[in-house]
């Protein structure tokens, strides 16, 4: 699959690594920095999917998600994220994902360039509400203009190049490939948030890191069974 995930918006807050550990497929442990575990809450746009180099999908192609995730790694060393959820707004897509073992949840999600407190500045946002237990979210920040960040913390939270989960009772990884992203700090506007609770997990008060970028253009690759040679993903 080829896609490009555009106008993503990263909020993380820390988490105890043994909270994390509850989470993690067989033989993948969480990935820790700065002493934490982290749990994310992103949403982004994506669009024009397709397979390989071929033409890209009409409608199902291009749709909001906004997803709950973790941070692992293998024993070898390969990072990678675990999704609690992804909501997403294109039923068939939620379905044919279901059906491969990926926690997609169906809801109607609305990204928009809301007007926050300062004139002249948009604040990017995500608003979902799901069909089936209601669970809401809604999220925008404040991009700060020529703010490019590349520090450690930013990179460990986004230069993930693959995802763990289970298919059939065992533990996999899906490799992705993409250019870094073009990443600015960010301010946060406004967030009042059901996903991450839903999914069983606590957190209080404003996420420690905001991040916005523009996006990037990413592939999949072919899944493996975790444990299998692999070829190194990324750090």
């Amino acid at each position: 699959m080829d896609q490009r995930w555009a106008d993503a918006i990263f909020l993380h807050w820390r988490l105890p690594e043994n909270v994390a550990a509850r989470f993690m497929p067989p033989g993948v442990q969480p990935d820790v920095f700065d002493g934490s575990s982290w749990v994310g809450l992103i949403g982004f746009r994506m669009k024009n999917a397709g397979f390989g180099r071929g033409p890209r999908i009409p409608y199902l192609g291009s749709f909001n998600e906004v997803n709950v995730r973790l941070y692992s790694r293998e024993p070898d060393g390969t990072r990678g994220v675990v999704f609690l959820s992804l909501d997403a707004d294109r039923l068939p897509v939620v379905l044919a994902a279901r059906a491969a073992g990926i926690p997609y949840v169906w809801s109607r999600i609305r990204y928009s360039q809301a007007e926050p407190d300062s004139p002249g500045n948009d604040a990017p946002g995500f608003s979902v509400r799901r069909f089936r237990q209601g669970a809401r979210s809604s999220f925008a920040v404040v991009p700060q203009s020529g703010a490019a960040v590349d520090d450690p913390l930013s990179v460990f939270l986004t230069a993930r190049f693959g995802m763990h989960g289970m298919f059939r009772g065992r533990s996999i990884y899906i490799p992705n490939t993409h250019e870094p992203w073009p990443l600015c700090s960010a301010t946060l506007h406004h967030v009042k948030d059901e996903l991450i609770a839903s999914a069983g997990i606590r957190v209080s008060g404003p996420p420690e890191s905001v991040l916005f970028s523009p996006g990037v253009r990413t592939q999949f690759g072919r899944p493996r069974l975790v444990g299998s040679p692999g070829q190194p993903t990324g750090t």
